[in-house]
This record gives C-alpha cells, structure tokens and sequence, in this order.
C-alpha cells in the first residue's frame, strides 16, 4: 500500500492522515446517502417543493432540499473527522473553519431563496460577504505583480472567481444528476491534486467530504430525480470548490496562471458565459432572464434523452479535469487512477440507483 501512495504522489503515504480522508469521504456519503429519503419525505410534507413550470423540466412536485442532507453529509464528517484525527485536523482547522461558515451562510440564503424567493441584489449580496469573509482569512488569489494596486486587483479577482463559481454551478443545476456529477468529478480530481501537497490538508479534507456528500446525493438525483438539491446545495458546492481551488496560496503574475484551476471548473464558466453573452445580446438582462439556453437545455433539444446528456456533460466535465491536473504536474498515473475511480464510483451509484426502481 505504501508504494501504491507512493507512486501517487500522496504527501506523507507512511503517515495515517490518508485514511482520515477516505473515512471523511466514506462517512459523507453514507449520511448524506440516509439522510435524503427523511429530507424528502419532510419536504413533501411542509412544501418544499419546485412546481412544474414552462422552464424546469419537473412535471411534478419535486422537493428541493437536498442541499440541506447535503450540507449535512459534509459537516458530520468533518466533525468526527476531527474527533477521530485531532492531530490531521488542527493544523487546518481555521481554513476548513472558514469556508464551512462561509458555506453556511450560502446554504442559509440559498434555502430561502428556494421556498420564498429572494432579490438578485440580496444574493449577489452574500455571495460577496463569503468571498470577503475568504479573503479577509488570506484564502486568495495573489496578483504579485510588483504594482501598488496588487491588494485592490486580488481582491476583484478573488471576488469574480468565487461570485462566479458559486453562480455556475447553481446555473448548472437544471437537469437530474447534471451539478451533482459535475461537482462530484470536480472535488474528485481537486482532491487528487491537493492530496500532493502538506500544505493543503485542509482543501484535501474539504474535498473529500463534498465528494463523498455528492456521490451519496447522486444515488436519489439520477434521472428519474427523487429530489433536487435547490439553491442551497448548488451554492454550497460551487463556493466551497472555488474555495478549495485557490486554497494552496494561488499565485497569478499573469493571466494565463488562472487556466489550470479554471479548467477543473471549466464547462460551468463556459456555459454560465455563453449563456450571459447571449442574453446580453439579445437585449435581456441576464440576470433576470431565465431560459432554456444552457448547454444541457441543446442536448435535450438535440434529441438527447436526461440520462444521456448527463453522461455527455460528465464525460465533458472528467476530459477537462483530467487536462487540468496534467497542466497541474500531476503524472500519467495520478490522471488514470483518479479518473478510474470517479468512473467505477458513478457507476456503482448509478446501477444502486437504477435497481432501487
């Protein structure tokens, strides 16, 4: 086993702190996994629930709490994470801090969001509070370019990086076990690279608990969906993935810096600005303007059934993360076992999924 961790690359393979990221992925997915046919069953009861409408595919009630078993899922295992692994978790425990409250902050709004609706203004309004809460813990993007302007351009930058994701990822959220997916392969490929590195315990640990919570929320959001997981649970997964992937002290002299982190997440940026461009030119806000004019929407327009244009989007999604860590330094071997497990993981989930019809 040492020299498997080894030929990974896995900082410290003859240390313990591995197997505290496997039981914090393994535990996030089994709370995660139970926890949503309660959360189901109580959001159905009280109305949690999107209605069937001209722009969502549901055509009928589906309860949209997800996010809060979800948001669940992470938290448990972290915290018996730390009960069980203190000396792993004390190092890192201010930065994991920091983005779970952020993360709160984001489920709380994105909740309310779902049942009552909220202004674009108050949103975007938290979405800055939490990347301002980021930045004022030293989670940035570092422009050190030698200007007096390099605080001011750091924070804009860090600013439009998490605004941005938490955004795509939501956006991305409108067809069964599409952000799911994406945001399961991502924190997967994300983990890989950070397990790398010492210095990045707390984004490792992070990871391993939204991946082990996507996968567990993926076995009851895979078409036919039993549930959604709403604002809440798109917002918490896109704020804490671009908060993990800046987390290893990002430092940007030039522009093309940002391409290796923003491949990981790039169908998401890529959609979320087609989408933006093209409403802008049609003369509409792009911020109150929803449509069916993401790439997911083409796919079904196209002829594709939900099913397989949610294996296209992943297929897309695990091509450019694998990109992405080669142009992170991973090896060959480190890309292939990394995208092996994310295929024989979804494929576990997907065929418990199909034989619980």
């Amino acid at each position: 086993m040492y020299s498997f961790l080894e030929s990974l690359g896995i900082a410290n393979p003859s240390g313990s702190g591995w197997l505290a990221v496997i039981f914090t992925f393994g535990l996030a997915w089994g709370v995660t996994w139970c926890l949503i046919p309660a959360v189901r069953s109580f959001a159905l009861q009280v109305g949690w629930a999107d209605q069937p409408n001209a722009r969502r595919l549901n055509q009928e009630p589906l309860p949209n709490a997800g996010g809060l078993a979800i948001y669940a899922g992470v938290i448990a295992a972290l915290v018996l994470a730390t009960l069980l692994r203190p000396i792993v978790i004390e190092g890192v425990l201010a930065q994991v801090l920091t983005i779970l409250l952020g993360g709160s902050i984001l489920v709380l709004v994105g909740f309310i969001d779902d049942q009552f609706g909220l202004p674009a203004y108050v949103r975007l309004f938290s979405q800055t509070l939490t990347a301002l809460l980021l930045i004022a813990s030293d989670i940035r993007i570092e422009t050190p370019f030698g200007t007096p302007i390099d605080p001011i351009f750091s924070i804009v930058l860090t600013w439009l990086w998490v605004v941005g994701i938490t955004n795509a990822i939501n956006l991305m959220d409108g067809m069964d076990g599409l952000a799911g997916g994406i945001s399961f392969i991502t924190a997967m490929s994300l983990l890989a690279v950070s397990a790398q590195f010492e210095t990045r315990a707390a984004a490792t640990l992070l990871l391993a608990a939204l991946g082990g919570a996507a996968l567990g929320f993926l076995r009851h959001n895979f078409y036919p969906s039993r549930i959604i997981m709403g604002d809440a649970g798109a917002y918490f997964f896109g704020y804490v993935l671009a908060a993990t992937s800046i987390l290893g002290n990002l430092k940007v002299t030039t522009v093309f810096a940002l391409v290796p982190p923003a491949f990981f997440l790039l169908l998401p940026v890529l959609d979320t600005t087609q989408v933006f461009v093209r409403r802008l030119m049609a003369g509409k806000n792009p911020l109150k303007t929803p449509g069916k004019d993401h790439l997911h929407h083409r796919l079904l327009a196209w002829g594709f059934s939900q099913r397989h244009a949610a294996f296209t989007l992943w297929g897309v999604t695990l091509a450019c993360n694998g990109l992405a860590m080669k142009l992170q330094g991973m090896t060959s071997m480190v890309i292939i076992v990394t995208s092996g497990t994310i295929i024989i993981l979804l494929s576990f989930t997907l065929w418990q999924r199909l034989q619980a019809k």
